[in-house]
C-alpha cells in the first residue's frame, strides 16, 4: 500500500528516467562533438606517436622509437624551454597588467567605457589579425617601430633577426591580447568585494596601496589562481603569434613545442609520427601543470 501523499516507487522511477533522458538528449550534440574533435584525435594522436607514419607509404609499429628520439633531440629541448620562458613571461605580467587596469577602471574615470572598449578588443579579434599587426609593427623592413626610430634618427632594431628581441616582440604581442581578458574578469570580481570591508580600513587609516595589498588582492585569490591556470594552458599552446611573425625563427629561438610539432608533422619532414608524439608529450605536461594548478587552488579554498 501507499501512504496518503507519498509517490508510488515506479512513478518516481518514470520521472527519473524521463529526466536522465531529456538530460542525456541535451547533452548528445556537445557530447558528440567532444568525441569527433577531441576524444577521437587524441586517441588517434596516441597511436600516431608509436608509428612511423609520412606523407607517403604506408605507416609502421615503431615502438617507443619516437620517444627515445626526443629524449636525444635538441630542438625538442630547446622548444620546451622557450615554452617554460614564454609562459613565465607571459603570465605573471597579463596577470599583474589585468589587475592594475581592472583596478584603475573601476573607479570613476572619464572615457572609461571607450578604454574599456579598446584594452578587450584584441581578444574579440582573431588571433591571426593581431598576430598580423604583430608582424607590421616589429617588421624590420617596412615595420612601424623601426620606422619611427628611423625618424628619430635611431638605427633600425633587430626584431627579428636576433634571438631575444624575436622573443620579446612576440611577448609584448601575446600580452597585449590578453591583458584585457584579465581585466574584465577582475572588473567582475571586483564587483563582489564588500564595499564596507574596504570603507573600514580607509577609516582605520589604511592608504590605497595598503588596502588593495592587504583587503582586495587577498579576496581576488580565487579569480587570480582561474587566471594563471588559463593562462598557463594559453602560453603552452601558444601558436597563431609565433607562426606569423617569427615562424620559430631566427633559427630556434622562438620555437615552441606547437610550432616544433607543427613544423615536424606538416612542414618539410612530414613526420607525423614525429610530429603526434610532441604533440602527446605537449598535452601530458599542460594536463600536470593544470592539475598541479587546481589541487593548488582546492587547498587555497579549503584554508580560506
Amino acid at each position: 500500500m501507499v501512504r496518503d501523499g507519498a509517490t508510488p516507487p515506479r512513478t518516481t522511477r518514470s520521472a527519473r528516467l524521463r529526466e536522465a533522458v531529456a538530460a542525456w538528449t541535451f547533452l548528445s550534440p556537445n557530447l558528440l562533438l567532444l568525441a569527433v574533435f577531441l576524444f577521437l584525435p587524441l586517441v588517434w594522436a596516441v597511436l600516431l606517436s608509436f608509428q612511423r607514419a609520412r606523407s607517403f607509404g604506408p605507416s609502421s609499429w615503431a615502438g617507443l622509437a619516437n620517444y627515445e628520439r626526443l629524449l636525444q633531440d635538441g630542438v625538442f629541448w630547446r622548444s620546451l624551454l622557450n615554452t617554460v620562458i614564454f609562459t613565465a613571461a607571459t603570465v605573471p605580467l597579463s596577470v599583474l597588467i589585468g589587475l592594475g587596469l581592472a583596478l584603475l577602471m573601476d573607479k570613476a574615470l572619464p572615457a572609461r567605457g571607450l578604454f574599456r572598449t579598446v584594452v578587450y578588443l584584441p581578444i574579440v579579434v582573431s588571433t591571426l589579425v593581431t598576430s598580423l599587426v604583430g608582424l607590421l609593427l616589429f617588421d624590420e623592413s617596412i615595420g612601424v617601430l623601426n620606422g619611427m626610430l628611423a625618424d628619430l634618427g635611431v638605427g633600425p632594431v633587430s626584431w627579428q633577426t636576433d634571438g631575444t628581441l624575436a622573443m620579446v616582440s612576440v611577448v609584448l604581442m601575446t600580452l597585449w591580447t590578453r591583458v584585457g581578458f584579465a581585466m574584465v574578469v577582475y572588473l567582475a570580481a571586483l564587483q563582489d568585494v564588500p564595499e564596507d570591508v574596504v570603507e573600514a580600513a580607509r577609516v582605520d587609516g589604511a592608504g590605497s596601496w595598503a588596502t588593495v595589498r592587504q583587503i582586495v588582492v587577498p579576496m581576488l585569490r580565487s579569480t587570480t589562481l582561474f587566471l594563471v591556470v588559463v593562462n598557463v594552458i594559453w602560453s603552452f599552446q601558444i601558436f597563431d603569434v609565433v607562426y606569423v611573425m617569427t615562424n620559430g625563427g631566427p633559427g630556434y629561438a622562438t620555437s615552441m613545442l606547437v610550432t616544433y610539432a607543427y613544423e615536424e608533422g606538416f612542414g618539410p619532414p612530414r613526420n607525423f609520427g614525429y610530429g603526434a608524439t610532441v604533440g602527446v608529450v605537449l598535452f601530458l605536461l599542460t594536463l600536470v601543470i593544470t592539475l598541479v594548478q587546481f589541487r593548488i587552488q582546492r587547498r587555497s579554498g579549503e584554508e580560506s
